[in-house]
């Protein structure tokens, strides 16, 4: 689960001060990850890119609508228990430092999305791990942004 960033303009070169100026608004990601096929070279890519592996939503709040970013709580559960709580202001990259840095690799236009990371919970670094399964149900809920719920289905 992580708080989405969305790009309302063309940013490149951007300082950390002027990075909330180019955000349109947040939304949550789903960002879900195949761990099987993500765990099969050093690269995470394969794990990723799945046709449903990042569930949007429910909606994108305006940036005005969303004053700070770095003050929201971000939770998960699936199948009604809670396996993630965390809040963007303990982030290791908070929103302005991952626009200032991505702007500086390449640009980012309107409509891009940003996933600005994970709270502590991740299922495989739990001890014992623990997968989705076909049938779960995630259930994830950030400040301000409403309730994403999404199934697991069988790829």
């Amino acid at each position: 689960m992580e708080l989405g960033v969305v790009i309302g303009r063309t940013a490149r070169h951007v300082s950390r001060e002027q990075a909330l100026d180019y955000v349109w608004g947040y939304t949550i990601i789903n960002d879900v990850s195949a761990r099987d096929f993500q765990f099969i070279t050093s690269q995470w890519a394969a794990g990723k890119i799945g046709d449903t592996m990042a569930p949007v939503g429910p909606y994108i709040a305006d940036r005005h609508e969303m004053k700070d970013p770095h003050v929201l709580d971000l939770k998960l559960w699936v199948n009604g228990t809670q396996m993630q709580h965390g809040n963007t202001k303990t982030f290791i990259f908070d929103v302005r430092y991952l626009i200032s840095y991505l702007s500086g690799l390449m640009t980012l236009r309107p409509g891009d999305l940003i996933a600005t990371g994970t709270p502590p919970g991740v299922g495989f670094a739990r001890k014992p791990p623990v997968f989705l399964q076909p049938g779960d149900v995630c259930r994830l809920e950030i400040t301000g942004l409403g309730t994403l719920e999404n199934p697991v289905k069988d790829a």
